[in-house]
């Protein structure tokens, strides 16, 4: 592996598991067990490293989610399968990452948006379209305005003010954040497929 690529690698796993802001130069270079002049020569400072993390992350992350789409059966499938994948993204990690890359790193934050706001938006757009299409989804959706809550959820999902880490986990949020949406725009057959991925037996 490459000397930039493993910094990455190890910085990307510190931001992760301590927050951005709380992790230092120096504490990268120990974890690596290199010098200092070594991490500088490779990367200027702290935010070329916080910008390299974030374009690495959000090229693997398009990767995931578009095979996730790709193997899917159905709409329904295709998104609990992209809400066990966020789950597992966020499973350890740090909920200040939004505040810290908004507050103090703007051209990592611009990358995120660019990525959410054009990426995701469309995936999800084109989930809604499919699931419409495939008579899970109800026929009288407005996607745009859909799609962009949807989209909402995921930076909502780490506000500290409205849910505080102490009290309630991103997985836990996110995954009742999901269930509600997809259960919004379901139709029928929809909700009974969602009960036969889920193994759920309800009376109708």
């Amino acid at each position: 592996m490459e000397i930039k690529d493993r910094i990455l690698q190890h910085a990307g796993a510190l931001f992760l598991r301590n927050g951005i802001k709380s992790v230092s130069m120096d504490d990268i270079a120990a974890d690596l067990a290199m010098s200092k002049k070594t991490l500088y020569k490779t990367f200027t400072n702290k935010d070329d490293i916080v910008v390299g993390v974030i374009t690495r992350h959000l090229s693997q992350s398009q990767s995931d989610c578009m095979s996730a789409a790709t193997h899917a059966a159905d709409a329904v499938r295709e998104m609990l399968d992209i809400s066990h994948w966020a789950e597992q993204q966020f499973s350890g990690i740090h909920p200040s990452i939004f505040y810290d890359l908004r507050k103090y790193h703007p051209a990592a934050w611009a990358l995120f948006s660019a990525h959410k706001n054009t990426f995701i938006l469309d995936q999800i757009i084109r989930n809604l379209r499919r699931g419409m299409a495939e008579g899970l989804f109800r026929a009288d959706l407005d996607v745009d305005v859909l799609a962009r809550l949807n989209l909402a959820q995921i930076e909502l999902s780490f506000d500290r003010d409205l849910y505080p880490p102490a009290q309630f986990g991103a997985i836990r949020v996110n995954r009742v954040f999901d269930e509600h949406f997809l259960l919004g725009v379901a139709t029928l057959k929809g909700h009974r497929l969602f009960n036969h991925y889920q193994h759920i037996t309800e009376d109708e």
